[in-house]
């Protein structure tokens, strides 16, 4: 049964901040950007958690499903762009301006995964200063929420053994197709939903679990369920300072953040160590936030290396910027989301 969960939006904040602290080059976070792989598996668990629990009360609407994401992710994404406008008018050349402009309507399309595809890979320098690079990730999910719906109405009819089945060969085929991408087609691999569904089926795999477990039956005792959350972290953090560009993505590797992510979800509650570290006020606040933060800081940053292209930003400056996307964020999520 789905409830709300302090602990899930935590876990939020320990995926949005390693991405923040990586595109502001903190060395020490030079394998940040596996932060999207974590809000990739807890998007999956969310959303499967919300339609298993609808349809099991019988009330789950496919129109109802995406007017709530429609609200939940649009709002706050075209008030960045709105906002983002300005400086771009400001800061950009006319043919970045022309670039930008296909970048707004990728995004409001959500096929900027597919544009950026076509212009450079997430790690090549120029694409620091693409104000709207990071939406790529809004797009795979918003292509998700467009077919997983389909599927669990279709399929939901032959049985959850089925349902499953089915599941686990997709996500299979897809995890093979993303290793081999990783080395011979690192660029769309890193983008396209065929090489993260995996991802988000790790999430859809953990809603399944505790959906269907009984709650007075539990496998593990409580010093093992302990064990195995704080393991999850360990995995997470292991990628945060470990990987980098270099690293093949999103192959096998990336089974390290992901599964890690999915041990936190499975094995963290209110009352485990792990779970009351993520419901601490401050990284819960972090968590509720994450959307709109996640939205704000790449423009943020990218509009102030335009701003000052001949010479580095210090990491004082990176702490300022960092604090200013705090600001909107809170701004957004408080007014606007």
């Amino acid at each position: 049964m789905f409830y709300y969960r302090k602990e899930i939006d935590g876990l939020r904040a320990l995926a949005v901040l390693p991405v923040i602290f990586y595109h502001a080059r903190f060395e020490f976070f030079k394998g940040g950007f596996v932060g999207v792989d974590v809000f990739l598996v807890i998007s999956g668990y969310l959303i499967t958690s919300l339609i298993l629990k609808e349809q099991k009360e019988g009330r789950f609407s496919l129109l109802n499903f995406y007017e709530r994401r429609v609200r939940r992710i649009l709002p706050a994404l075209f008030f960045l762009i709105f906002c983002s406008i300005p400086f771009a008018y400001l800061f950009m050349a006319p043919g970045e301006l022309l670039d930008f402009g296909q970048s707004i309507a990728a995004t409001s399309l959500f096929s900027s995964n597919f544009l950026f595809w076509q212009e450079a890979g997430y790690f090549a320098a120029a694409s620091s200063s693409k104000p709207l690079l990071h939406t790529w990730s809004l797009a795979v999910e918003e292509q998700y929420y467009l077919l997983f719906p389909l599927f669990m109405i279709y399929f939901r009819r032959w049985g959850t053994i089925w349902v499953l089945s089915i599941l686990a060969i997709v996500g299979i085929i897809s995890l093979l197709v993303a290793e081999w991408g990783s080395i011979h087609e690192p660029i769309p691999t890193f983008y396209l939903l065929p090489t993260r569904g995996w991802e988000l089926l790790v999430g859809v795999f953990s809603a399944f679990y505790l959906t269907n477990k009984k709650q007075d039956y539990e496998i593990f005792n409580k010093g093992i369920t302990e064990i195995l959350g704080l393991f999850g972290l360990v995995l997470i953090f292991y990628a945060v300072f470990n990987f980098d560009g270099r690293t093949p993505f999103p192959g096998f590797y990336a089974l390290i953040p992901t599964l890690g992510t999915s041990l936190i979800i499975l094995f963290t509650t209110q009352q485990t160590l792990l779970g009351k570290v993520l419901s601490f006020k401050p990284i819960l606040g972090t968590g509720l936030i994450s959307y709109s933060l996640y939205l704000w800081h790449f423009p943020i940053f990218a509009f102030s290396r335009m701003r000052t292209p001949d010479q580095e930003l210090t990491n004082l400056s990176y702490f300022i910027l960092i604090g200013i996307s705090f600001v909107m964020a809170f701004l957004s999520w408080r007014y606007v989301e």
